[in-house]
């Protein structure tokens, strides 16, 4: 599976939502050979839902398209660090892995204290380790293309 390329993917679904008016965010899902069957990005300004994250509208969207099985075999690949919802929304739909760009302390560094992304400083292995079932996790990984989708939009 090539990382690299999938984490680029991602940065292009979170250039795309960045362009289309919401929060740079973007995620997809591989499946066990790393063909990528499902995109999403941020939506929590077009449809004013703040759960409106690329990682919980990807798991939203899976969970309906794809069996345990299937996902048990997935990676979800995301531009950032999933935060703490995003990532009690993977483990509970039964996703493998999780690779991602941009750490959550990197955005935290770039968004400061701006009120559209009061940011969680919570690692998502943090998270996902409290479960009851492992879930693998690379990143960060590619984190300066990964914050370039974030460069002025936070200082807007």
């Amino acid at each position: 599976m090539d990382l690299d390329a999938l984490v680029r993917r991602a940065i292009v679904l979170a250039d795309r939502a960045r362009a289309g008016g919401d929060h740079p965010f973007g995620a997809l899902l591989a499946d066990a050979d790393g063909g990528v069957v499902l995109e999403a990005g941020n939506t929590v300004v077009t449809t004013r839902d703040v759960t409106g994250h690329a990682e919980t509208n990807l798991v939203s969207a899976a969970t309906r398209r794809f069996s345990r099985q299937e996902l048990s075999s997935s990676t979800l690949v995301t531009s950032c660090e999933p935060c703490a919802m995003c990532s009690g929304a993977i483990y509970w739909s039964g996703i493998g892995a999780v690779v991602y760009g941009l750490s959550e302390r990197g955005l935290l560094a770039l968004t400061g204290d701006d009120p559209e992304n009061p940011t969680l400083d919570l690692p998502c292995r943090t998270v996902l380790g409290a479960g009851q079932r492992p879930i693998a996790v690379t990143g960060p990984i590619l984190e300066s293309e990964a914050a370039a989708s974030h460069t002025g939009f936070w200082s807007r």
